[in-house]
């Protein structure tokens, strides 16, 4: 396994490279004051913003082929599982992203969700795979991926 440092939008992740010739990047996300809930974990569908700032490092890096996915990503299927509790004081959670099903218009980001400090290979918390489509807004319809963006994507890929 080896690692290194990939910076977007800010924040720093680590991107891995497993022996077995897959990647995936893990990025820590601050949770806030206002994302507990009443029992003092973090709310479900707070969790689902939290897990998209963990894409913006991968997706809208500045140098990223998928940058121009800024004007349009269409949010196609959401899952989320929850596997454990998350605390305010768990912050910040390690998220690791990665991609597969790259296709024509369309690709998977999975998500395992940590508390500050767990190694990686610790049972996540949360797990969560959503389906993004490129989308054109002004023709208001899904759009082809650029054969870029889809070789960028899939160097992701677990």
């Amino acid at each position: 396994m080896t690692e290194y440092s990939f910076t977007a939008a800010g924040v720093t992740g680590v991107r891995t490279t497993f022996d077995d010739g897959t990647s995936g990047l893990t990025v820590p996300v601050d949770v806030r004051w206002s994302d507990m809930d009443v029992y003092q974990h973090i709310n479900n569908a707070r969790m689902v913003t939290l897990l998209e700032e963990a894409r913006i490092p991968l997706l809208f890096a500045p140098d990223a082929p998928t940058r121009d996915l800024l004007d349009g990503l269409l949010l196609a299927k959401l899952e989320v599982e929850y596997r454990g509790q998350l605390r305010h004081q768990d912050s910040p959670l390690q998220v690791t992203v990665w991609t597969s099903a790259v296709r024509a218009a369309d690709f998977v980001v999975h998500h395992e969700v940590r508390p500050a400090g767990a190694e990686l290979g610790a049972a996540p918390a949360v797990v969560a795979t959503v389906r993004l489509a490129a989308f054109d807004v002004a023709e208001q319809r899904v759009r082809r991926l650029s054969g870029e963006q889809r070789d960028y994507l899939k160097s992701f890929s677990r």
